[in-house]
């Protein structure tokens, strides 16, 4: 039988050196591609600290790219990404910050359709794990951990309460529920963590409640 060491229980399996550089990245990039959608066709990634300093050593930048495209973090064809069909049809380039703010392992995507466009930021925070934390102008947790939902609303009285009776029709379990809001009675976020999979009806349903203007469910990140 195959002995196993603790650096293989805690590391994950991974193409490329850094857990939080290499696959954290991967993990970033396939997440803002579940966000967002697939129909990506120019994006910007801004790096920054660490990531910026010392992930072009580490593949970071190759890995965001891989997890845009939709890669998974032990794909083979990470280290010859920018050569692949897909990256050389994607309109992308990369940008290196520095921003003691920010986390060390920090990231912007700006990503734009042929009629829309979307901002994200993430951070790799060790061990191939990871936190979207904004979307837009609206602070999130999103971990890929579990699946989300995304929703942008008026916020209004009983709002909260619309969305999650209807998540309660199915029986699923809230995992965590955040709020944000940019004034009282403008556009507000709701980003609700679940325990399983939520049929397409209710999304459905959810996007037909007033004063709902936009619902993503975004899947969470296979293991």
């Amino acid at each position: 039988m195959k002995q196993s060491s603790l650096f293989n229980a805690i590391y994950p399996i991974m193409i490329g050196p850094s857990s939080s550089h290499t696959a954290g990245a991967v993990r970033l990039g396939l997440l803002a591609r579940n966000i967002f959608g697939n129909n990506i066709k120019n994006i910007t990634f801004k790096l920054y600290n660490s990531y910026a300093q010392t992930g072009f050593g580490h593949g970071t930048d190759k890995g965001l790219l891989a997890g845009i495209l939709g890669l998974k973090v032990d794909d083979i064809r990470i280290k010859n990404i920018f050569n692949l069909p897909e990256a050389k049809n994607l309109n992308y380039k990369f940008e290196y910050l520095e921003d003691f703010n920010r986390h060390p392992n920090s990231v912007d995507f700006i990503m734009e359709s042929d009629d829309e466009r979307m901002y994200i930021v993430g951070n790799s925070i060790g061990a191939g794990n990871v936190r979207i934390i904004k979307i837009n102008d609206f602070s999130v947790k999103i971990s890929g951990e579990y699946n989300t939902l995304v929703i942008n609303y008026k916020d209004v009285a009983g709002m909260i309460s619309k969305v999650t009776g209807l998540i309660q029709l199915q029986n699923i379990n809230i995992a965590s529920l955040i709020c944000d809001r940019n004034a009282k009675g403008e556009e507000a976020s709701m980003c609700i963590c679940l325990d399983k999979d939520i049929d397409l009806d209710i999304v459905e349903k959810i996007k037909l409640i007033p004063d709902v203007y936009f619902v993503k469910n975004v899947k969470k990140l296979e293991s």
